[in-house]
């Protein structure tokens, strides 16, 4: 039997908001490295929190990632 369903709502308790930031982020930069590793893929991600804090993840260099997304936007 799997996990319920979690409802997608904003967590008003500030400690347990940051905690659940904390440990989703790193998650999803385990996942980001994963996916680059497995599937050869080339991966940027880029976090902010709350206070403005800059979290980030690239397999390539920031100055190639820089030029690439410029094209897009």
């Amino acid at each position: 039997m799997g996990r319920g369903r979690v409802q997608l709502k904003r967590i008003e308790n500030k400690i347990n908001r940051q905690v659940t930031f904390s440990k989703r982020r790193s998650g999803l930069l385990k996942k980001a490295h994963e996916i680059s590793v497995l599937c050869d893929a080339e991966v940027a991600l880029i976090v902010f929190s709350t206070k403005g804090k800059l979290f980030e993840y690239s397999t390539d260099s920031r100055h190639d990632f820089s030029k690439r997304f410029k094209l897009f936007f």
